[in-house]
């Protein structure tokens, strides 16, 4: 789910403590000044971190302490005020009628317990303040310190908070959200490392890394309890950005954070960032034909992923279903006889709409075993059974291939969105946002 929380996870630091070990690092001369809390670790930091970045700080970081009582009370009142829960319900919601998360989660305490097992420090882009949660493992203090500096210096050059609040647009954020803490897990990895090809100095390169950090989260227990989507979500940021930054480190971080990535296909594959980059569609559905709309946004090709793992857990049929994402868009209806979505998703080929096509058929198959088959036409496939209907239409979208996935009430029509009035249109260009 997107969402930019500018946190230290906890697993991940403890994974990447254990892969650089005590790496020795030389002195080198520093920008600024600093004398406040963990001043030791604070001046030790920022000239790797420079050097490491290719960026210099403008000013000296402001650190502070803070207790987990503390930190909780942060997370509660950055949560209303970042995702209000009027909107983290409703995309809930949607993502439950998607069949992403149970029915009965609370998802706004289960993301706040999740972020509370995890958080050890943090940087909050509004009040430009370093936090450092009190009784943090001494040895884990210079991992916590050097990635929340990065968070620190790249609001000097983005303005992280601007990034923060995005709406609407789910994809975006999370490519976002990629950038920012992908870019801090590799510099501070470079930076505690001294520099150099990172994945030619640790045992298994950066497949280990990626290896390493996922069975570090997985011992966290509300980490380990929750749902796949939760999980992937809060992984993908560091994983699959990480990757992205370290794929482009020729570009330098002033170049990334100029021409920040558009969606999570740039973040996913470097040829769609490269120029002349893919740029996503965007999709603009019409007002529902069938009840009434209660949420819109999008997925992006690491959810759409997600969507089809998570019924099918299979990794090449997610992966090709996904394959040649180029925009999305859906929406959540209220209807008398209960909730509904449809889903519009534009593929850059009729093979890869194809593949998605018949994936969303063998979801539907897989999520209800007997239902009964409706329209059965090779474009219009439908299946009603456990209280609901579920279609899957192959169409064309303004000359775009294009599949419509529905969802709703049995009884009630499918005939949710006119495709022929679903209109697309070439996303803005990409760019940082400047402090």
């Amino acid at each position: 789910m997107g969402g930019v929380t500018w946190t230290r996870v906890q697993g991940l630091g403890a994974a990447l403590l254990l892969l650089v070990g005590a790496a020795a690092c030389r002195e080198r001369a520093s920008s600024v000044q600093y004398d406040g809390p963990y001043a030791k670790e604070v001046r030790d930091a920022i000239p790797r971190i420079e050097q490491a970045s290719g960026l210099r700080f403008k000013r000296p970081p402001t650190v502070e302490a803070r207790s987990r009582d503390q930190v909780r009370a942060f997370l509660e009142r950055k949560f209303e005020e970042d995702k209000p829960a009027k909107e983290l319900l409703a995309q809930g919601a949607a993502y439950k009628r998607l069949g992403l998360l149970p029915d009965t989660m609370d998802v706004r305490a289960t993301m706040l317990d999740l972020l509370g097992e995890q958080i050890v420090g943090f940087y909050d882009p509004d009040t430009k303040v370093l936090y450092v949660v009190e009784g943090s493992a001494p040895e884990m203090l210079t991992t916590i310190i050097t990635h929340e500096l990065v968070h620190a210096l790249q609001d000097q050059y983005v303005a992280l908070d601007s990034i923060q609040t995005l709406t609407g647009d789910n994809d975006r954020a999370m490519a976002a959200q990629a950038v920012i803490e992908g870019m801090a897990v590799y510099d501070q990895m470079q930076a505690m490392l001294g520099g150099g090809d990172i994945a030619s100095r640790l045992p298994g390169g950066w497949d280990r890394i990626r290896e390493t950090i996922r069975d570090q989260s997985a011992t966290m227990p509300q980490f380990a309890s929750a749902p796949l989507l939760l999980q992937e979500t809060l992984l993908f940021p560091y994983l699959s950005g990480a990757e992205f930054v370290r794929r482009l480190d020729a570009l330098g971080d002033s170049a990334i954070l100029r021409r920040m990535p558009q969606s999570t296909e740039q973040v996913l594959h470097a040829e769609a960032y490269d120029a002349p980059a893919d740029a996503p569609t965007r999709v603009i559905l019409p007002a529902p034909r069938v009840g009434s709309a209660a949420y819109e946004n999008n997925l992006g090709e690491f959810e759409t992923r997600l969507f089809v793992y998570q019924h099918l857990r299979d990794l090449g049929i997610a992966a090709r279903a996904a394959k040649g994402w180029d925009g999305d868009r859906y929406v959540h209806v209220t209807t008398p006889g209960g909730d509904g979505i449809a889903w519009v998703v534009v593929f850059d080929s009729p093979f890869d709409a194809g593949e998605f096509f018949d994936a969303v058929d063998q979801v539907i198959m897989r999520r209800e075993p007997r239902a009964r088959p409706g329209a059965q036409r090779e474009t219009d496939r439908s299946y009603t059974g456990g209280g609901r209907t579920r279609r899957v239409v192959a169409a064309d979208v303004q000359g775009r291939p294009a599949v419509m996935y529905v969802d709703m009430p049995a009884g009630t029509s499918t005939d949710v969105i006119d495709l022929g009035r679903v209109r697309l249109e070439e996303a803005p260009p990409a760019s940082g946002v400047a402090p």
